[in-house]
Protein backbone atom coordinates (compact mmCIF):
# COMPACT_ATOMS: atom_id res chain seq x y z
CA UNK A 1 0.00 0.00 0.00
CA UNK A 2 1.20 3.30 -0.80
CA UNK A 3 2.27 6.07 1.81
CA UNK A 4 -0.33 8.43 0.31
CA UNK A 5 -3.09 5.83 0.41
CA UNK A 6 -2.36 4.79 3.67
CA UNK A 7 -2.17 8.87 5.26
CA UNK A 8 -5.54 9.16 3.22
CA UNK A 9 -7.36 5.63 5.58
CA UNK A 10 -5.53 6.67 8.91
CA UNK A 11 -7.50 9.59 10.07
CA UNK A 12 -10.61 7.30 8.89
CA UNK A 13 -9.54 4.05 10.82
CA UNK A 14 -8.65 6.13 14.04
CA UNK A 15 -12.24 7.85 14.06
CA UNK A 16 -13.68 4.17 13.66
CA UNK A 17 -11.85 3.13 16.53
CA UNK A 18 -13.71 4.14 19.65
CA UNK A 19 -16.87 2.53 18.01
CA UNK A 20 -15.18 -0.50 17.51
CA UNK A 21 -14.40 -0.89 21.00
CA UNK A 22 -17.52 -0.31 22.19
CA UNK A 23 -18.54 -3.31 20.12
CA UNK A 24 -19.67 -5.59 23.77
CA UNK A 25 -21.63 -8.33 23.56
CA UNK A 26 -24.69 -7.53 25.42
CA UNK A 27 -24.04 -3.75 26.37
CA UNK A 28 -26.05 -0.79 25.39
CA UNK A 29 -23.44 2.00 24.63
CA UNK A 30 -24.57 5.94 23.98
CA UNK A 31 -22.20 8.53 23.25
CA UNK A 32 -23.14 11.67 25.99
CA UNK A 33 -22.60 15.18 25.55
CA UNK A 34 -22.37 15.63 29.23
CA UNK A 35 -19.07 14.40 31.48
CA UNK A 36 -19.26 11.32 32.99
CA UNK A 37 -19.86 12.42 36.13
CA UNK A 38 -22.79 14.80 35.08
CA UNK A 39 -24.36 11.95 32.88
CA UNK A 40 -24.55 9.92 35.92
CA UNK A 41 -25.95 12.93 37.91
CA UNK A 42 -28.56 12.97 35.46
CA UNK A 43 -29.47 9.49 35.01
CA UNK A 44 -29.92 9.47 39.04
CA UNK A 45 -31.78 12.52 38.60
CA UNK A 46 -33.80 10.70 36.17
CA UNK A 47 -34.62 7.31 38.17
CA UNK A 48 -35.13 8.70 41.36
CA UNK A 49 -38.60 11.14 39.14
CA UNK A 50 -39.15 7.93 38.01
CA UNK A 51 -39.35 5.74 41.49
CA UNK A 52 -36.22 3.90 40.73
CA UNK A 53 -33.98 3.00 43.63
CA UNK A 54 -30.45 3.66 43.60
CA UNK A 55 -28.87 1.17 45.38
CA UNK A 56 -24.75 2.67 45.26
CA UNK A 57 -22.70 4.86 43.38
CA UNK A 58 -18.96 4.01 42.91
CA UNK A 59 -16.16 6.25 41.63
CA UNK A 60 -14.02 4.38 39.75
CA UNK A 61 -11.54 7.15 38.61
CA UNK A 62 -11.67 7.87 42.36
CA UNK A 63 -10.86 4.36 44.45
CA UNK A 64 -7.88 3.76 41.35
CA UNK A 65 -6.85 7.35 42.28
CA UNK A 66 -6.48 6.06 45.72
CA UNK A 67 -4.19 3.77 44.86
CA UNK A 68 -2.16 5.48 42.73
CA UNK A 69 -3.36 4.04 39.41
CA UNK A 70 -4.19 7.15 36.76
CA UNK A 71 -7.52 6.30 35.19
CA UNK A 72 -9.91 8.97 33.49
CA UNK A 73 -13.48 9.76 34.61
CA UNK A 74 -15.54 6.20 35.31
CA UNK A 75 -18.70 5.76 37.27
CA UNK A 76 -20.68 3.25 37.94
CA UNK A 77 -24.63 3.60 39.38
CA UNK A 78 -26.14 0.75 40.39
CA UNK A 79 -30.11 0.67 40.82
CA UNK A 80 -33.18 -1.33 40.28
CA UNK A 81 -37.14 -1.34 40.40
CA UNK A 82 -38.10 -4.46 42.02
CA UNK A 83 -41.62 -5.03 40.54
CA UNK A 84 -39.43 -5.71 37.24
CA UNK A 85 -36.76 -7.52 38.58
CA UNK A 86 -38.26 -9.75 40.74
CA UNK A 87 -39.75 -11.27 38.07
CA UNK A 88 -36.53 -12.03 36.62
CA UNK A 89 -35.49 -13.99 40.08
CA UNK A 90 -39.00 -16.11 40.19
CA UNK A 91 -37.49 -17.00 36.83
CA UNK A 92 -33.86 -17.98 37.20
CA UNK A 93 -32.74 -16.60 40.53
CA UNK A 94 -29.45 -16.79 39.47
CA UNK A 95 -30.18 -12.98 37.63
CA UNK A 96 -29.51 -11.95 40.82
CA UNK A 97 -25.81 -11.70 40.07
CA UNK A 98 -26.47 -9.27 37.36
CA UNK A 99 -29.12 -7.11 38.98
CA UNK A 100 -30.14 -4.38 39.80
CA UNK A 101 -29.08 -3.12 37.07
CA UNK A 102 -26.14 -1.30 36.53
CA UNK A 103 -25.18 2.02 34.29
CA UNK A 104 -21.35 2.80 33.39
CA UNK A 105 -20.14 6.82 32.33
CA UNK A 106 -16.65 7.25 31.27
CA UNK A 107 -14.68 9.34 28.98
CA UNK A 108 -12.40 7.83 26.84
CA UNK A 109 -9.10 8.68 24.83
CA UNK A 110 -10.81 10.69 22.65
CA UNK A 111 -12.29 12.81 24.87
CA UNK A 112 -15.86 10.95 24.41
CA UNK A 113 -18.24 10.14 27.54
CA UNK A 114 -20.18 7.36 27.21
CA UNK A 115 -23.17 5.62 29.06
CA UNK A 116 -23.40 1.85 29.26
CA UNK A 117 -25.91 -0.71 30.20
CA UNK A 118 -26.81 -4.54 30.07
CA UNK A 119 -29.05 -5.05 27.58
CA UNK A 120 -32.03 -6.93 29.30
CA UNK A 121 -32.59 -9.10 26.69
CA UNK A 122 -28.57 -10.19 27.06
CA UNK A 123 -29.30 -11.02 30.62
CA UNK A 124 -32.00 -13.22 30.40
CA UNK A 125 -29.99 -15.48 27.29
CA UNK A 126 -27.59 -15.36 29.85
CA UNK A 127 -29.94 -16.63 32.48
CA UNK A 128 -31.84 -18.97 30.32
CA UNK A 129 -35.06 -16.78 30.90
CA UNK A 130 -37.37 -17.25 28.36
CA UNK A 131 -40.73 -16.84 30.02
CA UNK A 132 -40.81 -12.69 31.12
CA UNK A 133 -41.10 -11.21 27.52
CA UNK A 134 -43.50 -8.72 28.93
CA UNK A 135 -40.92 -7.99 31.25
CA UNK A 136 -38.18 -7.49 29.10
CA UNK A 137 -39.63 -5.32 27.00
CA UNK A 138 -40.52 -2.90 29.81
CA UNK A 139 -37.02 -2.83 30.85
CA UNK A 140 -35.95 -2.72 27.35
CA UNK A 141 -38.44 0.48 26.80
CA UNK A 142 -37.65 1.85 30.61
CA UNK A 143 -33.53 1.39 30.37
CA UNK A 144 -33.97 3.22 26.91
CA UNK A 145 -35.75 6.25 27.88
CA UNK A 146 -34.12 6.99 31.35
CA UNK A 147 -30.59 6.42 29.39
CA UNK A 148 -31.80 9.04 26.21
CA UNK A 149 -33.07 11.73 29.03
CA UNK A 150 -29.48 11.70 30.68
CA UNK A 151 -27.66 11.73 27.47
CA UNK A 152 -30.19 14.52 26.28
CA UNK A 153 -28.27 17.72 25.59
CA UNK A 154 -30.29 20.69 27.29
Amino acid sequence: MNKTLITALLPLALSAAPALALDVPGMVAKPSPHSAPETLDRLEAVLQANDVGIALRWDHSAKADGVGIELGPTELLMFGNPALGSHMFTSAQSAGIDLPMKALAWTDAHGQTWLAYNDPQWLADRHGIDDRDDILEKMTNALNNLSNAAIAED
